[in-house]
């Protein structure tokens, strides 16, 4: 049963994304540390998904937020703090990981926000 919800659920993931984390490096010469990009996984089908959420009103008009959530193989580990670069056709976004994923069976969902930088 899981199989088959997975295959059903992976038939609709045509974006693509690379997560990347920040990791200490050491100039041996300068005995400094600073940090670099790894890349942890590369072209890892996903699915974007955007949807909204009534806000409180603020005055005479309501807002509304949207929430951003990417799904893939719950096999994958993504890390606290990740950046996810997300393509969709021929436009990439950068995505931060704003919260622990949700692990089910047949995949994960990730709460994302757009990457305003590392932390």
């Amino acid at each position: 049963m899981v199989a088959g919800q997975r295959a059903a659920l992976e038939r609709l993931w045509r974006d693509r994304c690379k997560i990347i984390v920040r990791e200490p490096v050491t100039d041996p010469v300068k005995k400094t540390t600073g940090f670099t990009e790894k890349v942890l996984v590369d072209n890892q089908p996903c699915k974007l998904s955007f949807g909204s959420l009534p806000t409180a009103e603020q005055g005479n008009v309501a807002t509304v937020g949207q929430t951003i959530k990417v799904f893939m193989a719950p096999e994958i580990t993504v890390p606290p703090g990740s950046k996810i670069v997300i393509t969709r056709g021929d436009v990439s976004v950068d995505y931060a990981q704003s919260g622990q994923p949700a692990v089910f069976f047949s995949h994960q969902e990730i709460s994302l926000e757009i990457f305003r930088g590392w932390a």
